[in-house]
């Protein structure tokens, strides 16, 4: 098997909030629009995020997502600078992100903090300074 990731698929309890969050209040331009159904998104090279019903979730994987806590993941964007780190939580924080946690220094060396879609899972946003930081940069 290659080492790369080419999909990433989250369930989304209610697409149609799931939709409105990414499209009308992040900005986002999505690649697939099937309403009800899934929605995708290319964020990097030949790498696509799905949000997908999860019903249709559901059926196609043999079982429900698990509800009520956490997800056991995150979704990292690092941005370039301490300040877009800022910028980009102030928008999720207007799209309506809930729990938005501010950006703090990391001990790693860094500068984060998260946001949570409106299916609870969790986004990093990160100024990394190190070697790895400048691998995942446009």
């Amino acid at each position: 098997m290659d080492q790369r990731l080419s999909f990433i698929t989250l369930a989304a309890a209610e697409l149609a909030v799931s939709r409105r969050f990414y499209l009308d209040s992040l900005g986002w331009e999505p690649c697939v629009d099937v309403p009800g159904e899934v929605l995708m998104f290319q964020v990097a090279d030949k790498v696509v995020l799905s949000l997908w019903d999860e019903e249709a979730f559901a059926a196609e994987v043999g079982a429900r997502p698990a509800r009520g806590a956490v997800p056991p993941v995150t979704l990292a964007h690092n941005c370039a600078t301490r300040d877009g780190v800022d910028r980009v939580l102030e928008q999720a924080r207007n799209a309506g992100a809930d729990p938005v946690v501010d950006a703090q220094e990391r001990e790693w060396g860094g500068y984060s903090g998260y946001f949570a879609d409106p299916d609870g899972f969790r986004w990093e946003i990160a100024f990394n300074p190190g070697d790895v930081g400048r691998l995942v940069l446009p």
